[in-house]
């Protein structure tokens, strides 16, 4: 009974600490969306840099990163060459800040629901990206999955009441832009086996990413920010607003860590439905039923897409605990064989 009921325990003890998890994550990420639209929007905060912003939440990053790593020790850094430094690392660096760039830029234009109907392209663009430098195989009945995510985002930007052309221009780029950060992720260091948690990706990253948008910031931001003089930089807002984005990246971690990414994946499935409705209750954004319609086919499009990653995986897993039990199976029947020649030997003696 005692035995019993610890084990019980234990499994409600890991359901919650899983369900936990994906709170945090769902609250921090719904935090920085909102707050990044905040700041960005003309109509709330009015501060429509997000290169900027964006460049803020690198160097907080990167600064904090430093001090975790060099200074107090939590965490070990990664040994990497200067050749792997510059070979894999800045190329990541540079597709994450264009991602970056682009997606919070897209703020100033769209709003928070219809970005995040847009965002369910992601797994279409992963998975083309995928196909393309060849990390995925080829499947008509995925790639039909696809069409119907696309025709369901495609419905829903048709029912736009508010459509802006520039700004879908700019999330489109964004998806584009994160997907292939995706795979070149896995390309560039997973298949090297390099790992980073989000504390040493953001020691060496962050500063990638806040060089490469200086480039752009001294032509497109700095001479508007230069002119306007009434600016004063306010360490409360954008002190918090970084703080949440550097939370959110340890939250990354923590969730895929302590659950897996599929788990993240169908907790950013319940999130984009909290933050549509936060969109349209709070905000009071504008959300039509042919949005939500087409939204809907492509929720169930990336529904669908997760429980065939799920069924994969558990395929690809009683694969190897199956190859597993044929490699014990076959050193038991060595030894016994092993041992009936050395008994035989025995005897003959």
């Amino acid at each position: 009974m005692g035995k019993g009921g610890s084990l019980s325990d234990g499994v409600v003890k890991k359901i919650v600490l899983s369900y936990t998890y994906v709170a945090i994550w769902i609250f921090l990420s719904f935090t920085v969306i909102v707050y990044n639209k905040y700041i960005l929007d003309r109509k709330m905060y009015n501060w429509p840099f997000p290169i900027s912003l964006t460049m803020i939440h690198m160097s907080f990053c990167a600064s904090l990163a430093f001090l975790l790593i060099r200074v107090f020790k939590v965490v070990e850094p990664v040994s990497m060459s200067r050749e792997l430094y510059l070979s894999s690392v800045v190329p990541i660096g540079a597709l994450y800040s264009l991602s970056l760039w682009l997606s919070n830029s897209a703020y100033i234009y769209l709003s928070v629901s219809f970005i995040q109907m847009l965002k369910a392209l992601m797994p279409v663009a992963v998975y083309s990206i995928g196909v393309l430098f060849k990390k995925e195989s080829f499947k008509s009945d995925t790639m039909a999955n696809m069409v119907s995510i696309s025709l369901g985002v495609a419905v829903a930007a048709y029912g736009e009441a508010k459509f802006d052309s520039w700004g879908v221009i700019l999330q489109l780029g964004a998806v584009a832009f994160e997907a292939t950060r995706l795979v070149m992720i896995q390309i560039l260091l997973t298949s090297k086996g390099i790992s980073l948690n989000p504390i040493t990706s953001l020691y060496y990253v962050a500063p990638c990413c806040f060089a490469f948008l200086a480039v752009p910031w001294i032509f497109v931001e700095y001479p508007v920010l230069k002119e306007t003089s009434s600016f004063h930089f306010d360490f409360v807002i954008f002190g918090t607003n970084s703080l949440c984005a550097f939370a959110l990246n340890l939250a990354v971690f923590l969730l895929v860590g302590k659950t897996s990414a599929l788990t993240m994946n169908v907790a950013g499935v319940v999130k984009d439905w909290l933050l549509i409705a936060f969109s349209w209750s709070v905000i009071k954004d504008t959300v039509t039923p042919i949005n939500l319609f087409g939204y809907g086919l492509a929720f169930l499009g990336v529904a669908y897409y997760n429980h065939s990653k799920l069924q994969a995986l558990k395929a690809k897993e009683a694969q190897k605990k199956a190859t597993q039990a044929d490699e014990e199976a076959g050193r038991l029947l060595e030894e016994r064989e092993g041992d009936g020649m050395g008994k035989k030997s025995e005897q003959q003696n």
